[in-house]
């Protein structure tokens, strides 16, 4: 039974993105059809796919076209294409609400600025949509195959659109726009010509131009080259070509900053045109960023899968583009693929090309540095993950640094062991919440003294990268508020300190009853108490040992919701700072009140919160006014 004819509103979101397009004056407008063509390709594509389990959905129909027709008598255009159609259903949620492509993230770049905004519709795109950039009501008609009726919806952009049944004898969709005053030059079958060979050429498809105004042999013709892009030889792609297939096989409004187009033939026959973006793909941004990958997958030219995550590891899930094979069956499920003994050999082959394409990337650092700054995070957890490339990955990560200027500058490890001190045995590094923070504290201050360069880490996954990746070409990585320095080869110790191994930790007279009272005040929250070595300037800092979780990985834990217990960590203290040596003419009870107050600052450092801050307030202030008066 035909549901009768319903009138809705469009989400306050996209009413907001037609409001623009309507309005806007910008002048790439072009767009539209790169989009519209785009989304018919998909529907193809996906009739295709589904027509592997069903055949029934060709309807005796396999010729699989778009066409693209002037009608001047109404002042409007039309495209078509014989893929899967929609449902009523499908209708509303894919065009009624904000659509699964950059849409979004378009209305979240909105400045307000009429002017700038309209500048923002060439690099997104914004999909169906744009096409009110262009027309002022659009009548869209598709039948899902399969389907016995279709479903007609119409809007003028005006915040509502109508729903209703509709009879239509082909499966697939047809969208007719009415063109606005100042868009009647896309009648105009030379620049239609022009765009499509532009922006679409790569389509797989047969692009068909129809205009009634030619002689009746060329009314109809093909306008693209309908050859997958990927299947042809590299030296007959330009760079614009390659780009526009990114834009369309990833949905993509930046441009990559590099690409492989790799053909293997031997045992296995397969094709591989991957992608690097510049930015963030829409489904990898914020605190909700889906786990997926951007591979399509392909058998003979055949579209299969999307997000094929099987042919990379998932650190390198930001890579967008195709994988064509040759062996693999049409029939093929994704749960058959996930032990597939072929996709092993396809995803070393992949994995090894993608690293290599990075490494050529490196050579130009600014280049790289864009990289970084996209997918550096992402790319790191590849030290995690694939142990049997760790070096390799390694050779490929950056680094903030305590030994370059500007705190948005990075290192490769390569660069910091070329500037290793002589007698320097390590690469040290600390982990902390942002840049400002990890320079600022205590644990660095000997190694600034001795011109030691330090790696500053602050992205969440450094603390799991460092505690996989103990050494990198033989040299071990430290964490400078681990264990006992051993600096002893780069400078003379300070003479408070036994410079002995075999007298280490041997206290000097003169500070063993401190020591033991501080150890005794704070037996509950340190494991012991030491005259540190690493200290320039700052009273006191906790250290752990090399094995022990740090305070920001159990920070970091319990976030997540997995409970940790903090640690006792050794409290160490500077014996020629001068509140230290104050403490040598102290009473006991006094000596307590300072040891807790080193303590709770040693914590803070750290970034910890203090479980009573209003005590350590008091207890600073108290002995801050003790001093005053003395």
């Amino acid at each position: 039974m035909s549901e009768a004819k319903e009138t809705r509103q469009f989400e306050a979101e996209v009413t907001q993105l037609l409001k623009l397009m309507i309005h806007s004056m910008y002048s790439n407008r072009e767009v539209f059809l790169r989009e519209l063509v785009s989304n018919a390709s998909d529907a193809i594509d996906k009739l295709r796919f589904e027509a592997l389990s069903d055949e029934d959905l060709f309807e005796g129909q396999t010729d699989l076209r778009i066409e693209i027709e002037i009608d001047a008598d109404e002042n409007a255009l039309i495209l078509r294409d014989t893929g899967i159609g929609m449902s009523r259903q499908e209708v509303a949620e894919n065009i009624g609400t904000i659509a699964k492509s950059g849409t979004q993230q378009f209305l979240e770049k909105m400045t307000g600025d009429e002017k700038e905004d309209a500048r923002l519709i060439g690099q997104f795109g914004v999909g169906f949509y744009s096409a009110f950039m262009v027309a002022d009501r659009v009548v869209l008609k598709t039948r899902r195959a399969g389907a016995d009726e279709g479903v007609r919806w119409e809007s003028r952009g005006d915040g509502e659109y109508t729903l209703s049944a509709t009879r239509r004898e082909e499966r697939g969709t047809e969208i007719k726009l009415f063109l606005r005053e100042d868009a009647e030059d896309y009648l105009q079958a030379s620049k239609l010509e022009g765009v499509i060979r532009r922006y679409s050429d790569h389509i797989s498809f047969p692009i068909y131009l129809i205009d009634p105004a030619e002689e009746e042999e060329q009314r109809r013709k093909q306008v693209n080259e309908a050859s997958a892009l990927w299947t042809r030889p590299r030296a007959e792609i330009d760079d614009e070509e390659y780009v526009n297939f990114y834009k369309h096989v990833a949905r993509a409004f930046d441009e990559p900053l590099t690409w492989i187009h790799s053909k293997v033939e031997g045992l296995l026959k397969f094709t591989l045109l991957f992608y690097l973006p510049t930015e963030r793909p829409l489904e990898l941004m914020g605190p909700d960023q889906r786990d997926v990958s951007g591979v399509k997958l392909y058998v003979k030219r055949v579209f299969i899968l999307d997000d094929a995550e099987m042919f990379l590891p998932r650190y390198l899930r930001f890579i967008r583009g195709v994988v064509d094979s040759d062996d693999l069956s049409l029939n093929v499920s994704r749960e058959i693929l996930q032990d597939n003994r072929v996709v092993a050999s396809m995803r070393k082959t992949a994995t090894k090309r993608v690293l290599k394409m990075l490494g050529g990337l490196a050579e130009d650092p600014e280049e790289y540095r864009t990289f970084w700054e996209s997918f550096g995070a992402i790319f790191k957890e590849g030290i995690v993950e694939d142990p049997g490339r760790q070096q390799e990955i390694a050779a490929l990560l950056r680094f903030a640094s305590t030994g370059v200027e500007g705190k948005g500058q990075t290192v490769s490890l390569d660069d910091y062991k070329e500037r290793m001190k002589e007698g320097q045995e390590a690469i040290y590094y600390i982990t902390a919440d942002t840049f400002d923070a990890a320079v600022a504290s205590p644990h660095l201050e000997i190694f600034e003294e001795k011109g030691v360069e330090v790696l500053v880490l602050t992205d969440t996954i450094d603390e799991w990268v460092v505690s996989h990746l103990r050494e990198y070409e033989d040299v071990p990585l430290r964490s400078v508020d681990r264990g006992a320095l051993e600096l002893e080869q780069l400078g003379e110790e300070k003479s408070e300190v036994s410079e002995s191994d075999e007298d280490r930790d041997q206290i000097p007279e003169k500070w063993k009853s401190v020591v033991e009272s501080v150890k005794a005040k704070l037996e509950d929250s340190v494991r012991d108490v030491r005259l540190s070595r690493r200290l320039t300037e700052s009273p006191a800092c906790l250290v752990r040992e090399e094995w022990e979780m740090g305070e920001r990985m159990r920070r970091l834990l319990n976030q997540a919701g997995e409970a940790v217990p903090a640690g006792k960590p050794t409290l160490e203290l500077n014996p020629d700072h001068q509140l230290v040596m104050r403490m040598q003419q102290m009473e006991d009870d006094e000596i307590g009140e300072w040891a807790r107050l080193f303590f709770d600052q040693a914590r803070l450092s750290e970034g910890a919160v203090l479980e009573a801050p209003a005590v350590f307030v008091r207890r600073l202030n108290k002995l801050m006014g003790e001093l005053a008066q003395q």
